[in-house]
C-alpha cells in the first residue's frame, strides 16, 4: 500500500446509507481525478486507506472502494449486482452453445431520468485543460428514488450483496423491524456471504486499522448493522469500528406506524450498535430522534429540500468526509482506535457531530477574524438530532477543519495594530484552532487538524448553495455567483451531554408506547423483556454524559 496506509473496510447496510455512501465515494472520486488529471503530487489525504487497486483479466488496473453494500431488492435500478469492470467480455463472446436454443428477452430497468441527463450532457473545457461535467439544473432531481441512480464509481464484483426477501419499494415484503434485520444474518444464506466477502478484503489488507459501518437506523437495516457489529467484533478483535447510524430528513405525524417503528429502531440500534462498536454516531438533519416532529436544521448558507434524501445525503456525505480525516491522513494519522479511545472514555460510546457547510471565511477575512466573531456561539449546525448544543458540556472532541487557504490562517493586521483578540497572536493555523477550542470548552480534552484539502462538490452534487458564495466557497456579502468545484468545511465529533437528554427523553417515549398496539415490531423477533432491557441500556448510556462527569473528575 502506498504510503503504509493503514487500510479501513467500508459496511454500507441499508437504502438512506447508500444514498450518503454514493454522495461520499463520488466526493471522493472527483478529488482522485483531479489529482490524477493535474499530475499534482500526493495529497493530505491517502486514498488507499479506503480504496483497494485490482487487475482486470486483461491486465487493466483497477482502484475500487474497499466496501461491502447491502441492500434490498429492486435498489440497483440500472446498474448491474456483478458489476461489469472484472468481466471478460472476449470470453462471453467467444463460448457459442452448438444446441438449440431459446431466447428470453427482458427489459432492463429503464435508467432514471436525472442519469440520463447526466450521462448524455456535454462537458466543458476549464481554464486548467480538465474536462468537466456541466451542473444540471432541470428539476428532476426529486425523481431519484435510489442511490444508484448517480453513482459514478465502479465497485468491485464482491462489493454487492441484494437481500431479495424483502423489497425496496411497495407496501408489501418491506424490511421495517429491528427483528427481521438481526434475523437476516442469522440466517446461513446471507452470514455466509457477508463472511465471504469480509475475508476476501480482509485477507488482501497489509494493516487493517478497522471497520467503518454506515447504517440506516430507522428501518430494519439497525437490526442487519447490530449483528454485523456483533460479529465483526468477535472475528475482529482489536480492530476500530466506527458505526454512523443513518436516520433521513424530517417525518410527519401521519404515519404512525412508521413513526413509531423508526423511534423503536434507533433506540435497539444505538444500545446494540454501541454494545460490540468503538464508537457511534447518528447523522440526521432532523432536529429530534422522538416521536415530536422538530424541523430540519438550517445551514445559513445552504438552499435544501430536507424531503430529498439527495439532498439529505449528500449534505451528511460532506461532513462524514470531513469528521473522518483523522484516520486518513498520509502524515502523521490518527488511528481510528485511538480516535475512538479519545472520545469514548467512561462508557461514553455515542457521540454526536456538527459541521459548518461551508465554514463561513469571507474573502478578505483571517481565521482568527471569523472564529473571533462567531463568539460564544456553537461554530457547527448540530447533525445527530440531539436538539440544541448550546449550553450544554462538551467532555470530548474531534475537529476538522479544511479547505483555507494557507495565507488565511493566521492575522493579517499590520505589524504594530493592537491585537482583538489572543487568536490574532497564534503564529501558525493549527494554534489559532486549538487555542479557539480551548477557550470554548476549557475542560474538554481536544484534538484537532487542519488541512488545506477543501470537500469537493462536483456534479452529481446537488446544487445547494446560495448565491451568496464565491466560486471558491468564500462568504460574499453581494455575490452574484455560487460556489464553485470546492468548499471549505468545519467537521466535529463531541461526547456531549447533549446525549444525557436526548438519550433519557428516548427511553421516556418508549416507557409510554403501549406495545400492544404494535404487536407486529415484537412478533418480528422482538421479545416483551428484550424491551426492559432496552430501556435499562438506555438509562444507564444517558447517565454517562450527566453533567459534571467530566475527564477533570
Amino acid at each position: 500500500m502506498a504510503g503504509g496506509a493503514r487500510e479501513v473496510l467500508t459496511l454500507q447496510l441499508g437504502h438512506f446509507a447508500g444514498f450518503v455512501g454514493a454522495h461520499w465515494w463520488n466526493q471522493q472520486d472527483a478529488a482522485l481525478h483531479e489529482r490524477t488529471d493535474s499530475q499534482e503530487q500526493p495529497g493530505e489525504l491517502c486514498p488507499d486507506v479506503l480504496y483497494r487497486t485490482g487487475r482486470t483479466l486483461h491486465g487493466q488496473e483497477t482502484y475500487t472502494p474497499r466496501l461491502i453494500l447491502m441492500d434490498l431488492k429492486g435498489s440497483l435500478s440500472s446498474l448491474k449486482q456483478e458489476s461489469g469492470l472484472y468481466r471478460d467480455k472476449q470470453l462471453d463472446a467467444a463460448i457459442a452453445w452448438q444446441g438449440k436454443l431459446t431466447t428470453h428477452k427482458e427489459e432492463l430497468h429503464p435508467k432514471n431520468p436525472y442519469l440520463q441527463d447526466l450521462l448524455s450532457v456535454e462537458g466543458v473545457l476549464s481554464s486548467d485543460g480538465i474536462w468537466r461535467v456541466k451542473s444540471i439544473s432541470n428539476g428532476k432531481e426529486g425523481s431519484i428514488r435510489v442511490w444508484s441512480d448517480f453513482l459514478r464509481v465502479h465497485l468491485h464484483p464482491r462489493s454487492i450483496c441484494m437481500i431479495q426477501k424483502y423489497n425496496h419499494d411497495g407496501e408489501a415484503g418491506r424490511l421495517e423491524a429491528f427483528g427481521q434485520g438481526e434475523s437476516i444474518l442469522k440466517e446461513p444464506r446471507y452470514l455466509e456471504e457477508l463472511e465471504d466477502r469480509l475475508h476476501f478484503y480482509v485477507e488482501e489488507c497489509d494493516y487493517l486499522q478497522g471497520f467503518q459501518i454506515l447504517c440506516d437506523l430507522h428501518d430494519g437495516f439497525s437490526g442487519v448493522g447490530a449483528k454485523a457489529t456483533e460479529l465483526l467484533h468477535d472475528e475482529y478483535s482489536g480492530r476500530g469500528i466506527m458505526t454512523w447510524g443513518l436516520l433521513p430528513g424530517p417525518y410527519t405525524l401521519g404515519e404512525p406506524q412508521k413513526n413509531i417503528y423508526r423511534l423503536l429502531n434507533t433506540a435497539f440500534g444505538l444500545v446494540h450498535l454501541s454494545a460490540h462498536s468503538s464508537l457511534v454516531c447518528p447523522l440526521s438533519l432532523g432536529g429530534s430522534l422522538g416521536l415530536r416532529p422538530e424541523p430540519p436544521v438550517n445551514f445559513p448558507h445552504l438552499r435544501y429540500d430536507a424531503t430529498l434524501p439527495f439532498h439529505c445525503s449528500a449534505i451528511l456525505a460532506t461532513a462524514l468526509d470531513t469528521i473522518t480525516v483523522p484516520y486518513r491522513l498520509y502524515s502523521s494519522p490518527v488511528s481510528m482506535v485511538h480516535l475512538a479511545d479519545m472520545l469514548n472514555f467512561s462508557g461514553k460510546k455515542v457521540v454526536t457531530a456538527g459541521a459548518s457547510i461551508p465554514f463561513p471565511l469571507g474573502p478578505s477575512q483571517s481565521l482568527p477574524d471569523t472564529l473571533m466573531q462567531l463568539g460564544v456561539a456553537t461554530p457547527w449546525t448540530p447533525l445527530s438530532a440531539c436538539g440544541d448544543p448550546s449550553g450544554t458540556h462538551c467532555f470530548a472532541q474531534s475537529v476538522v477543519l479544511r479547505g483555507l487557504d494557507k495565507a488565511c490562517h493566521t492575522s493579517r493586521l499590520t505589524p504594530g495594530t493592537p491585537l482583538p483578540s489572543l487568536l490574532h497572536a497564534c503564529s501558525t493555523g493549527e494554534e489559532v484552532l486549538a487555542q479557539y477550542l480551548q477557550q470554548q470548552q476549557p475542560r474538554a480534552r481536544s484534538s484537532s487538524h487542519l488541512l488545506l484539502t477543501p470537500c469537493k462538490v462536483v456534479p452529481p452534487y446537488p446544487c445547494l448553495f446560495s448565491s451568496s458564495l464565491s466560486p471558491q466557497g468564500l462568504v460574499l456579502d453581494n455575490a452574484t455567483g455560487a460556489a464553485g468545484e470546492s468548499i471549505p468545511v468545519l467537521g466535529a465529533l463531541c461526547s456531549s451531554s447533549s446525549l444525557n437528554r436526548a438519550l433519557g427523553d428516548l427511553a421516556e417515549e418508549l416507557t409510554k408506547l403501549n406495545l400492544r398496539r404494535w404487536a407486529s415490531f415484537m412478533d418480528a423477533g422482538v421479545e416483551q423483556d428484550d424491551l426492559g432491557e432496552l430501556l435499562q441500556d438506555l438509562r444507564s448510556l444517558a447517565q454517562c454524559y450527566q453533567h459534571g462527569d467530566s475527564l477533570m473528575d
